[in-house]
């Protein structure tokens, strides 16, 4: 079962609405960083100390996002990196931004975040995503699609944490969350278990927009992205729905 949500992240919510609850919820529970308990910084969840050992995303390809190891580097420009998969066969999304690396840290917050009910952690991590997002600069969408859970999989779990991230990211970058847009119409086995092929052919019409799409430029939000089978399809229902362009937008991307 999910953990009970704390009175810190009522405060915490209520930081974002007025200067004066920013005020109160910084008096009565100041920011603690949620891995080693010191104060927090910045109005974060998160110590100086911590923060620097996050393991940010250097040279990744400009296309998926995948960690870029110099020596497997390949460009078709001084800026745009492209990995060796996506100069083969370019997914369906136009371009892909990810935080961090999926290292430690990482597997931990975000298995707090995921499956522990830590809405702290969620609005922390929401927070970083989208201060990368600002960093990175670029087009910005019409509105942020997160990835749906099945009925199924979000009564288990109480919540759909892409929606909850993508819920901070949109307030933050002051982006509409079209949350009914897509949604998952077949209940699918977890991907974690699966191999790369395994994970395409599991999320294979998984998915169903709702909506009309037409000329609209979208970012698929998720909060860890491994093969991309996930976002991949997402992005092919968007884009067969009328979509004109999809971005997709994570937390973090495994290397």
């Amino acid at each position: 079962m999910p953990e009970p949500a704390l009175p810190r992240t009522v405060f915490r919510r209520l930081r974002q609405v007025a200067p004066w609850t920013r005020a109160a919820a910084d008096l009565l529970f100041p920011p603690t960083c949620i891995p080693c308990g010191a104060p927090g910084d910045g109005g974060l969840d998160l110590c100086a100390g911590c923060r620097a050992e996050l393991p940010v995303m250097g040279l990744a390809c400009m296309r998926c996002a995948r960690p870029l190891p110099e020596r497997w580097l390949m460009t078709i420009d001084d800026h745009s990196p492209l990995c060796g998969p996506c100069r083969r066969r370019p997914p369906r999304f136009a371009h892909a931004h990810a935080a961090y690396r999926y290292e430690q840290p990482l597997p931990a917050l975000v298995g707090a975040l995921k499956y522990r009910g830590r809405l702290d952690t969620l609005r922390l991590m929401g927070l970083l995503l989208a201060d990368s997002l600002v960093s990175a600069g670029g087009d910005r969408p019409a509105g942020i699609v997160p990835v749906p859970l099945h009925r199924q999989r979000l009564r288990e779990r109480g919540y759909n944490q892409a929606l909850e991230l993508a819920r901070v990211v949109g307030r933050r970058l002051d982006l509409p969350v079209l949350a009914r847009c897509c949604e998952r119409v077949r209940a699918t086995p977890p991907q974690t278990a699966l191999e790369a092929k395994a994970r395409q052919h599991n999320v294979r019409g998984a998915f169903a927009v709702t909506t009309d799409l037409t000329g609209a430029h979208l970012a698929v939000l998720d909060d860890v992205v491994t093969t991309a089978s996930t976002v991949g399809e997402v992005t092919k229902v968007l884009l067969a729905a009328g979509a004109a362009r999809v971005d997709v937008w994570c937390l973090a991307r495994t290397p």
